[in-house]
């Protein structure tokens, strides 16, 4: 219901009046596409069918492509429903036209962001193998104290 309001607000919004709420509506269509609802992704993604919006998102595809890339891009690999993967690629592939360089330089980015992201993931894992390394070492080390203890306590009662 909120996607079609919306939708029927952008038909009659003018281009000036646009520019001024692009950012935070994009934002929120991001998410919306991204959820895991498919009717909710569906509906948000239908969008792109309305040859009006579509004027308006060609003119701002500065503002508008960025904001909306990394929850395309991620969904096209990753959402279960197949129907939703269809329309985001269509979607992909309008933008791709609509802006081919911006395009080209977002998956650029978005695809070193992962790497980098996937690094940081492997940096920490490996942290936390260290440190769990170093836990069993602390307690062999505690247990081998204790039982230090145990031969010289026993060796001092003996005396």
């Amino acid at each position: 219901m909120f996607l079609g309001e919306i939708e029927e607000i952008l038909d009659v919004i003018e281009p000036s009046q646009f520019v001024k709420i692009q950012d935070s509506l994009f934002k929120q269509v991001a998410r919306c596409v991204a959820s895991p609802h498919f009717q909710v992704a569906e509906r948000a993604l239908y969008y792109w069918n309305n040859e009006y919006i579509m004027s308006l998102i060609e003119e701002n595809s500065n503002v508008i492509l960025p904001i909306m890339f990394p929850a395309l891009y991620r969904i096209s690999k990753e959402h279960w429903n197949q129907t939703i993967v269809a329309l985001v690629y269509n979607v992909l592939k309008t933008f791709m036209e609509m802006n081919s360089r911006l395009f080209d330089e977002l998956t650029a980015s978005y695809k070193a962001e992962r790497q980098r992201e996937k690094k940081r993931e492997k940096e920490r894992d490996e942290l936390w193998k260290q440190l769990s390394q170093l836990e069993l070492n602390h307690k062999a080390k505690l247990q081998q104290d204790n039982s230090l203890k145990e031969s010289l306590t026993k060796d001092v009662r003996k005396d």
